[in-house]
């Protein structure tokens, strides 16, 4: 009986623990239930209900339109067209080579565009949609949205194209746009706006286009729109309008570009005209040019080949690019650093013989041409070699450089352009910069000489020489060159002037300017520029220039006995009127020899145009 009743009470004492053990473990449970709940609920709540609306919720960007570029009179140099195109979410397209199966019948995809779609979507993510065709036209566009139900993960979209109408017309100023690269990734990342650059393929690669792409790309917009969950709309919730492009207004007049441009005919070389009292480029040749139209949705293998192996190497901006000796276009800018520096007077004559001796070497004068008793106004006007031999010497290269420099020679003129080179103003601390070994870096007497007509180591672009000119024919007030003339609001119609004041100004007496510009008007009329502007309506104020490409060694220069490319190269500077100028300019003609007969007949079209139709124009008033 007894043991009984203690089993009977060892049992309800099991029995009881048990529930204990069970109660507490539930009260547990409930409890970590309940914390799991606190957390998901109310500690975590912002980012999961974040993560909800990302799987309910896809943000679509909206790329803004590209800003137009036009020159000064209105004429559309870019412009944007709204094309048709194929893009792909490999993540909700299901398997890659499935689906191009059944959409090629549907809508063409070539060959090239699919090897092209594969490549991109291995380097992008899963679901980044991917350009698959582009272009496609009304039937195209028609027909796959009848089917686009077949096809998750597909999108038809509309999308803004760049064009550009004038082709090769001012080619390099316009530039063109191309696919982003990764390199324009990283650019874009190390900005902090690769954000901005959603739903954008394209990105401004050369010219304009680059150089003021910030301006032209505009903001993005975006759209927020309720998926299904294989991706599929199925109502907007917000949308934010995308802010388009600004416009560009460029200070080019593309009639006097394209009259520029003819001049040169199948000839390569360059030429900047510039506007002096306000920097505006007012036409900008590099020949021969390019079509920017090519690059747009990337460059075929044979025309990239065609371009890039050309001996004329189109794709070269040469007026800020490319740098050359500048010959006898130097001369008048030595004249008035003599006239500045008291080296010299205009009125000191001296014995031309036909060469300058110095250090036991004899510098002649070119083709061996003497001219007796001259001074300063004589020798600019006859060309002269032996009067500025003369004259080096007596300034110094280092004097020299430092009364250049403000020119612009040999310095980045600041023309809205990229890649522009600074070439070489020589001076002796150039020189010890420039050579590692000590017997290189000692300056020679007979360097400066070389220096002082425009030959040795001077290096400029026409850029610097257009911006020199300009200066000059402006009594030494810098004002900035730059092909943007302003900048337009798409929306509001408000222009802001790029450059509205001058960057400096040279201290030049008027004397020594006036004694300078009335020899180099001379040039044009009974100089070495005579014929180039005989019977002109108006006077020209220049000085002609041929620039040897090789050494001779103290051998006869002779055309004809020597490769086409190892010819002079041709050069003139000039301005006019001559006594208000409105316009100044600078060619180079490649291998082309006498600057008097092929340069300066290039710049007589370039002024007569401008010139004599200006009041008919109706150019815009700055």
């Amino acid at each position: 009986m007894f043991d009984f009743k203690q089993t009977d009470q060892q049992q309800k004492k099991r029995f009881l623990l048990r529930v204990w053990v069970a109660g507490v473990f539930a009260v547990a449970c409930f409890s970590l239930l309940g914390w799991r709940f606190w957390v998901l609920q109310v500690e975590r709540h912002e980012s999961l209900a974040a993560r909800a609306d990302n799987n309910r919720i896809a943000v679509l960007p909206i790329p803004p339109r590209r800003g137009d570029i036009v020159d000064r009179n209105g004429e559309v140099l870019a412009r944007n067209y709204l094309s048709y195109t194929l893009e792909v979410v490999p993540g909700h397209a299901g398997s890659i080579d499935e689906m191009l199966s059944r959409l090629t019948p549907v809508v063409y995809v070539s060959s090239a565009d699919q090897r092209r779609f594969k490549r991109r979507a291995n380097e992008s993510g899963r679901y980044t949609s991917i350009v698959l065709r582009n272009n496609l036209n009304q039937t195209e566009a028609s027909w796959f949205s009848a089917h686009s139900l077949r096809f998750p993960g597909v999108t038809l979209r509309a999308r803004w194209v760049r064009e550009y109408p004038q082709g090769k017309a001012a080619g390099h100023v316009v530039g063109y746009v191309g696919r982003i690269s990764e390199a324009d990734v990283t650019m874009l990342e190390d900005k902090g706006d690769v954000g901005n650059y959603r739903g954008t393929d394209i990105i401004g690669k050369k010219g304009i286009e680059k150089s003021y792409e910030s301006v032209l790309h505009g903001k993005t917009g975006f759209e927020e729109v309720e998926v299904t969950a294989r991706g599929k709309p199925v109502r907007r919730l917000r949308k934010l309008d995308p802010v388009p492009g600004s416009n560009l207004v460029l200070s080019l007049d593309m009639e006097l570009q394209r009259i520029a441009e003819a001049a040169f005919k199948d000839q390569r070389g360059a030429l900047v005209a510039i506007e002096p009292s306000t920097g505006d480029v007012l036409a900008f040749v590099s020949q021969p040019s390019y079509d920017p139209n090519l690059f747009i949705d990337g460059i075929d293998v044979e025309s990239w080949r065609r371009l890039n192996e050309s001996p004329d190497h189109p794709l070269i901006n040469r007026p800020v690019y490319g740098t050359y000796p500048i010959g006898s276009t130097y001369k008048p800018f030595v004249a008035l650093a003599a006239l500045e520096l008291n080296k010299r007077k205009a009125s000191d004559r001296i014995h031309d013989p036909g060469f300058f001796e110095f250090g036991g070497q004899r510098f002649r004068n070119a083709g061996s041409a003497y001219f007796g008793s001259i001074d300063m106004h004589q020798a600019l006007v006859v060309s002269s070699d032996t009067y500025f031999y003369s004259l080096a010497p007596e300034i110094g290269v280092n004097a020299l450089h430092d009364f250049m420099k403000p020119f612009g020679f040999g310095q980045i003129t600041g023309i809205d352009l990229d890649g522009e080179r600074k070439g070489v103003l020589p001076s002796t601390d150039w020189k010890r910069a420039a050579y590692k070994k000590r017997e290189q870096q000692r300056w020679y007497g007979g360097e400066t000489v070389s220096v002082a007509v425009g030959q040795g180591y001077n290096a400029f672009t026409l850029m610097q020489l257009a911006q020199a000119t300009a200066v000059l024919a402006n009594d030494g007030m810098y004002m900035r060159p730059h092909l943007v003339r302003s900048i337009k609001n798409p929306t509001s119609g408000e222009e802001r002037l790029t450059v509205s004041e001058a960057s400096h100004q040279i201290p030049l007496k008027a004397e020594h300017i006036q004694a300078v510009k009335r020899a180099l008007a001379d040039v044009t009329v009974s100089g070495t520029a005579r014929q180039a502007f005989a019977g002109a309506p108006y006077q020209t104020a220049g000085k002609t220039g041929t620039a040897q490409v090789y050494s001779l060694k103290g051998g006869k220069y002779l055309s004809s006995a020597i490769d086409e490319r190892l010819r002079d190269h041709a050069l003139f500077m000039a301005f006019a009127p001559a006594k208000d100028p409105k316009i100044a300019i600078a060619v180079l003609v490649e291998n082309a020899g006498w600057g008097g007969g092929v340069a300066a007949p290039i710049a007589r079209k370039v002024f007569d145009e401008w010139l004599l139709r200006q009041p008919k124009a109706g150019i815009i008033a700055r």
